[in-house]
Order: structure tokens, then C-alpha cells, then sequence
């Protein structure tokens, strides 16, 4: 786990060298151990390195594969790189191997067989660029599910990439403009959907591709992001790997069994699980007491003699702490287990810190927390297995068990009606919904009961005005504001991002595997996984995710919609499994996540830097927001009149972002 940084210049009287040094030291936290810089002419790569696998100076990057045609600097792990040697071994492929580092195993996998097919050919995360020497070609690529983050874009005619904006920020020219659409975007989902960046003319690059530059050179920056299987001058992007086949692939091999499905589940998953522990490092794992930590907590356990180490966050002050419940399975597992318990303002003083972390406006606010339990987890392992990518393939969020439901029964409901219905679920207070929510859990016990109902209700109310189409029910579901264009006042053009790719357009049947489908290509990367990656590298703590092998990804695809949601409870498969290791009885009740109190911290607390971000001053300096909506939304949100805390909070964060 590490950061990488380069730049490709048209013109070589540059002094490259000094700026990728500015470039890769901005890096330290994502790799405190050393430092690598290269250069050719007119191209540039740095690294900061964490080491995990192979700590002596063999593993040092940027890498020169053996061959000397190839310059490799890589983020990430390569999980199966032993087994791709003994593979390169028995194919002939000649090398002295210098070391036992994934990153040489990658190297000389990609002189052997070809970029495209030695990244198919892994099990791993990955963000890497490689220089070409003989073709005189860059390529930039990113892993199957965008675990590990990768930008690209312009700094006047240099080209420049890394890890995180604040490395191509370090270049001199870099741009740093705002990119309107990709904020109207953010107010919308709370993060920046790939391929856009904050940035106008820095780009994300979308997971499982390739982007390659054959020339210089290079053209001035484009309007809208490149996508797979687009072109713009001397640059390409394409696919190496397709969720979308992997779907159609898997629909023609569904599994017909529960106990196949059960059998074959465990297998995969204890296989995954024990490939990601290999780690020449301290390594532990993140338990929430929820489906997805507990079943991998469980699995690493039986896998192991001595035990495992495991680590949850408890909050002294909240009446929802869910860290007994991580307790109880701690303790039915036998793993060592790490709690940290933290106060209210704990909590808050990590706010400062969260632009500078982030990088890119990001106000998915169980982001203090989760940078929490990476801090103390770092005091202890510099490895944490997480488990992300759980609900997105398993069929864990409410939304996949409800949506179609509500579809179903307002699909045929004319417009005027339904804006009744809307409005008639927000003079219900949220205090009475939580009564009826009450007393439907008592008729739905354990899992299958609702938290929060009252709030969700209201949120769901809000959405279903603007739901002519299935896909626009789902994208208001998702969405923290309806109508981000009512906040800013310049003129927003169409936004191009993975979240305007059309459910319709993709050719799955099934609806629920639709919203499935689309969270694993845009919330799962842009949103959860980033959220994991900064706060985890901003510690120095690589995390795992075993969900999120390939082969797991493949199984689940092949699991019917019924071995996933059964009786209205997501994850039925994944459950079974997790049954065989821990009793039901702990593990069974109502989703919550990691749910802290900012609105109330947005009224007591916290209400002086609210009202220092949200002055007129602040609000108008750059022309951008309409603060009559701003300001009319904090006063209602100050009385109690309505929860505006998700809307207030997306444009606190990027408030604050812009003056770092």
C-alpha cells in the first residue's frame, strides 16, 4: 500500500525532477517508509512507500522490470503474485527475481503476457502507471472495483497523475478551477462521481480500465472526461474488465441449490480471506458486530492458531452504540479484541483535519468515525481487514428490498397524487412515524426490523415527488438534495458520470440487481471505498477487502435474488454462512451503521463555524451559491422546522475544503 505520482511533458527543458519531488512528497502519509523518484526525459514517475510484503530494499519503486523495456510504479497488493510466478516460471519467462515483492511479480507478469492480461490475470487492488520505453507509451490503470484511487489530467501541457488531487496540486500549473458539474454532482450524492473531479480538467479514472498515452504532444485539456472506448488525441481508455459481463456471464450459470450456494460461498470467501491475510506486518480486522466483519472475522479465526486481533469504535454519549454487539461476537470468536471508546467531542476534533484528509469534497460524515478506528487500529497492525463491498453484492441496503416494492405500487400513480402522498408523509412528525416503525418491528424482529424509521420515511416522502421512471426512484433514493441546481447559480451542463449511464440502457432484467449493479460501479468505489482509503492511508494502515476478489464478485453474481433477499432480509446466503460460526441471536437486528449526531453538533457546538462558513461573505465570495436557499435551510434546520443536516453538511465540507 503506498501513493504514486508522475507527469508526462511535451517539452523536456522542464526541470521534471523537481517537480515530481514536490509531486511524491505530498505523499509522505500514504508511505512513510521510503521514497522513489524516476526519470527519462520527458516523463516522471515518484512513489512513498508502506511496506507489507518483501520490507528490504528489493521491493524499492519505481520499478525497471528485467527485461529493461518497462518502469513500474504501483499502489496496492497483489494477492495471488506467488501463484503468478510458479504460472511465469512454468511458462519459460526468464528472470533472476530480486526480491519476493508483489511489484516485481507484476512487472515481469506484465513484460510476459501484455498489460491487459496480466491485470486480468490478478487478485489484488491496484492503482499503477507504467512507462513503455520501446513504444514510448504511458498507461495509467486502476483495479476491477477502484479500491485504490487513481487522477489524471492536465497542468497546461504537461500531463499529471497520482494517487490523490493534492499531489497533482503540487505541480506549479496544475489546474484549479472548479468544475461546476461535478459540484452540482457532489450537492446531489455527497461525493464526486468517476470520472469527475472537483477540478476542471482533472479526471478520475473510472475502475477496471486502462488509459493509455501513445503520443506527444498532448492536446489542451477536454470538456467532458474521456470514457471506455473513447478517444481524444494520443489518448485512450478501454476496459480490461467488464461488471457488466461478469453479470451476463453469470446469469447463464446461476446456482439452483441453497446448500450449493452455501457450500460454495464459504469456500470462495474463506479462500479470499486467506489469501488477503499473507503480510510480513502486524494484520487485524475491523468488527462492527454486523453480517459482513463478523463472517470475515470468523473466517480469519478458523484460519488462524493465535488470536485474530479485531478493533470497533464505541461512542461514551450515544444511546445507538452498537459496540456491544462487537463484544459479543469478539467474544464467541475468541479474537483479541481492541474497543475505543470515544466522547462526543473526540468525535468533532477530528472535523479540522477532514478537508486536508479527504482531498476532494466529501461529506459522507461517517467519515470521522471510520478515520477513528483506522487511527487506533494503526497503533497496533498496520494491516486491518474490512468488510466493504458486503451489502453492494449481497443485497445488505434497504433500498434494494423497498425500492422495486414502492415502484411496484406507485408506478401506475398519476403525478398530482403522488406529490399528495409526498407531502402528506412530511406533516407526520418524525416522532409519530418512529411509533409505527416501533411497532412494525415488534412484528419484524431481529434484522428485518427498520431503524430510524421516522427519518427515513420523511427522506423517502421528499423523493418520490420527481419518480416518473424506475430509474429516477432510484437515483432520489440515493441522492442527499433532488435539486442541486437550485444552490448554485451558474449554469450546469450535462453532467457525464458513471450515475448517468442509464439502468435501463444496461441490459440486467431484474431491478434490484439494477440498483445493485449501479452501487457497485459509483457508490461502492466513489463513495465507501474512498471513504476507507483516506482515512485508512491517512493513519498509514493499508485495509483489505476480501468481499471484493474477484472470484467472490463472480459467485455472488451467480447467486439468484431470493439466496440474496429472502422474506424481505438482505444477505440470506451470506447469513447462512456466517450461522455456522456465530448464533443468530447475536448477530440479528436492525442495519444501523455508523450514525453519529451532526445535526444536533450542527445546532450546539459546532454552530459558530457553521455560521462562519455559511456567512454571506463566505457564501458569495465565489459566486457560486445561491444563499437565500443556503441560509433559509440552516434557519429552518436551527428551529427544528426540518432536518436539513445532510444538506448543511455537504456544503460545510466543501466550504472548508476550499480554503485548504
Amino acid at each position: 500500500m503506498c501513493g504514486l505520482t508522475g507527469l508526462l511533458c511535451p517539452k523536456t527543458d522542464k526541470d521534471i525532477k523537481s517537480y515530481l519531488s514536490k509531486m511524491t512528497s505530498s505523499l509522505v502519509h500514504r508511505g512513510p517508509d521510503d521514497e522513489g523518484i524516476w526519470t527519462e526525459e520527458s516523463i516522471g514517475m515518484g512513489h512513498r512507500r508502506l511496506s507489507i510484503i518483501d520490507l528490504s530494499s528489493s521491493g524499492k519503486q519505481p520499478m525497471n522490470s528485467n527485461c529493461g523495456r518497462f518502469v513500474l510504479t504501483f499502489n496496492g497488493e497483489i494477492y495471488n503474485h506467488l501463484d503468478l510466478r510458479v504460472e511465469l516460471e512454468k511458462q519459460g519467462h526468464s528472470t533472476n527475481w530480486r526480491g519476493y515483492s508483489d511489484t516485481e511479480t507484476l512487472i515481469e507478469a506484465i513484460a510476459h503476457w501484455g498489460l491487459d492480461d496480466a491485470l486480468c490475470r490478478t487478485r489484488g487492488m491496484f492503482a499503477l502507471a507504467i512507462w513503455d520505453k520501446k513504444q514510448r507509451n504511458l498507461s495509467l490503470a486502476r483495479d476491477r472495483i477502484g479500491e485504490k484511487p487513481l487522477y489524471w489530467g492536465w497542468a497546461e501541457s504537461d500531463l499529471i497523475f497520482g494517487s490523490e488531487l493534492k499531489s497533482l496540486r503540487a505541480h506549479p500549473n496544475c489546474q484549479n478551477g472548479i468544475c461546476i458539474d461535478a459540484l452540482s454532482q457532489y450537492l446531489r450524492y455527497m461525493y464526486v462521481p468517476s470520472p469527475l473531479s472537483i477540478y476542471e480538467g482533472i479526471f478520475k479514472l473510472e475502475p477496471g480500465t486502462i488509459l493509455t498515452v501513445e503520443d506527444i504532444p498532448l492536446l489542451s485539456p477536454p470538456r467532458k472526461p474521456i470514457r471506455p472506448g473513447e478517444r481524444y488525441g494520443g489518448i485512450s481508455i478501454r476496459r480490461y474488465w467488464n461488471l457488466k459481463t461478469q453479470v451476463e456471464t453469470a446469469a447463464k450459470n446461476k446456482i439452483k441449490e441453497d446448500n450449493d450456494a452455501i457450500i460454495s460461498l464459504e469456500k470462495t470467501l474463506k479462500e479470499a480471506v486467506e489469501s488477503q491475510m499473507i503480510s510480513d506486518v502486524p494484520l487485524g480486522a475491523f468488527l462492527s458486530g454486523g453480517v459482513d466483519s463478523s463472517t470475515l472475522v470468523a473466517l480469519m479465526q478458523s484460519l488462524k492458531n493465535e488470536n485474530v486481533k479485531t478493533f470497533t469504535i464505541g461512542f461514551n454519549e450515544y444511546n445507538y452504540d452498537e459496540s456491544n454487539h462487537a463484544e459479543a461476537v469478539a467474544n464467541h470468536l475468541g479474537t483479541e479484541h481492541n474497543k475505543l471508546l470515544v466522547t462526543d467531542a473526540d468525535a468533532r476534533d477530528v472535523i479540522p483535519d477532514l478537508p486536508q484528509l479527504y482531498d476532494e469534497p466529501f461529506a459522507d460524515s461517517s467519515q470521522i468515525p471510520t478515520y477513528l478506528i483506522c487511527r487506533s487500529a494503526r497503533k497496533k497492525v498496520t494491516v486491518a481487514i474490512s468488510g466493504d463491498g458486503g451489502d453492494e453484492l449481497f443485497g445488505g441496503y434497504n433500498r434494494y428490498v423497498y425500492g422495486p416494492k414502492i415502484w411496484r405500487n406507485i408506478s401506475n400513480i398519476p403525478t398530482p397524487l403522488k406529490k399528495l402522498m409526498s407531502f402528506s408523509t412530511q406533516k407526520i412528525p418524525q416522532e409519530v412515524w418512529d411509533r409505527f416503525g416501533d411497532i412494525y418491528n415488534k412484528f419484524r424482529p431481529g434484522s428485518k426490523g427498520i431503524s430510524n424509521f421516522g427519518y427515513k420515511v420523511h427522506r423517502l416522502g421528499k423523493k418520490l415527488i420527481n419518480s416518473d421512471s424506475f430509474d429516477e426512484l432510484y437515483i432520489n433514493m440515493i441522492s442527499n438534495f433532488i435539486e442541486p441546481n437550485k444552490l448554485i447559480k451558474k449554469d450546469i451542463y450535462e453532467p457525464t458520470s458513471q450515475l448517468q449511464d442509464r439502468l435501463s440502457e444496461l441490459g440486467i432484467q431484474d431491478p434490484t440487481m439494477k440498483m445493485m449493479f449501479q452501487d457497485m460501479r459509483t457508490y461502492l468505489p466513489d463513495d465507501i471505498l474512498c471513504k476507507v482509503d483516506r482515512a485508512s492511508m491517512g493513519t498509514s494502515l493499508e485495509t483489505r477487502s476480501p468481499f471484493l476478489d474477484p472470484d467472490v464478485i463472480s459467485l455472488s453474481m451467480r447467486l439468484p435474488m431470493h439466496m440474496k433477499i429472502r422474506d424481505s432480509e438482505g444477505k440470506w446466503a451470506l447469513r447462512q454462512v456466517l450461522y455456522k460460526y456465530v448464533p443468530k441471536d447475536i448477530i440479528d437486528r436492525p442495519k444501523e451503521g455508523f450514525a453519529i449526531p451532526v445535526g444536533l453538533w450542527l445546532r450546539g457546538p459546532l454552530r459558530e463555524w457553521v455560521e462562519d462558513l455559511l456567512s454571506n461573505n463566505n457564501l458569495a465570495k465565489d459566486g457560486m451559491f445561491n444563499s437565500d436557499v443556503i441560509l433559509k435551510a440552516w434557519k429552518e434546520h436551527l428551529s427544528g422546522k426540518n432536518d436539513w443536516t445532510n444538506l448543511l453538511w455537504t456544503i460545510l465540507m466543501f466550504q472548508s475544503w476550499k480554503v485548504i
